[in-house]
This record gives structure tokens, sequence and C-alpha cells, in this order.
């Protein structure tokens, strides 16, 4: 791509300030993802992750875009892209981190 530079070397010539803003703002996006990115974070073609937990390519597809999932299916999807899922209810008296689903 003629005329574009790497981030790193834009960055290079931030203020600190600058670059503490836009490590934090990256740190934001990064704590927010569709499962679909969270996959590509991971590196994993939706062909390779869909072959880990034994479905189709385009059922796999269909999960991520689904906007209600449930709780063990998120959770073997998780696993499969070498995470841990983690539920925390975050309620008036303090976080609650639920620990029920953590079992296989």
């Amino acid at each position: 791509m003629a005329g574009h530079k790497p981030f790193s070397e834009l960055a290079a010539k931030m203020s600190p300030e600058r670059q503490a803003r836009a490590k934090a703002r990256t740190k934001e996006m990064l704590a927010e993802m569709l499962l679909s990115e969270a996959r590509q974070f991971s590196g994993m073609t939706q062909k390779e992750l869909a072959t880990a937990l034994g479905i189709s390519q385009p059922s796999l597809s269909k999960m991520e875009s689904q906007s209600d999932i449930q709780v063990s299916t998120l959770n073997r999807l998780i696993r499969s892209l070498g995470g841990e899922l983690e539920l925390i209810a975050h309620l008036p008296n303090g976080d609650v981190r639920l620990t029920q689903f953590d079992r296989e």
C-alpha cells in the first residue's frame, strides 16, 4: 500500500501521553469483541476452530452471528480457542464470579 506507514513508525512519533491514550483505547477495544473477532484474535480460521469443535464451518459461522448462545457452548468455544470463560455478575452489593459453569 503506497503512502501507508506501519503503526509502530507513527507511534514512535507520538507524545508519551498520546501513546498512553492509544494503548488504553486498544485495551478497551480488545475487552469488547464479537466471537468472530475473538477467534481471529486467537489466530484461528473458522475451519480450524470448527474442526477443533467437531462441527462444520457453516455451523460455526451461524454460532458466531447469533445474539444468544448457551453458556456450555460458549465455554466449549472459548476453551477451543485456548482461553477460559469467566462469568461475572455485577450486582448492587458487589461483583460475583459464577462458578457453576466452570465444569465441562
